[in-house]
């Protein structure tokens, strides 16, 4: 990994509640922040692909999904 710093604002509570996490998870809060927004990210570049495919199965098997809720 090649880390670049950069600034942001994150509320109080929640830079407490990092803090804390990173003190008792041994970890730094770069390296919780840096997990955390790479799951953020990657969550929601595949939330929009499941939804796709589930509205497409839905729609492909409607019918017979009617008659299974029946």
């Amino acid at each position: 990994m090649n880390p670049k710093k950069f600034a942001t604002q994150i509320d109080v509570k929640v830079l407490k509640e990092l803090r804390s996490y990173a003190a008792q998870t041994d970890r730094s809060i770069s390296s919780v922040v840096s997990e955390a927004v790479a799951e953020y990210i990657h969550r929601a570049r595949v939330r929009p692909a499941f939804a796709k495919a589930m509205d497409e199965v839905l729609n492909e098997h409607s019918e017979l999904l009617q008659r299974l809720a029946k």
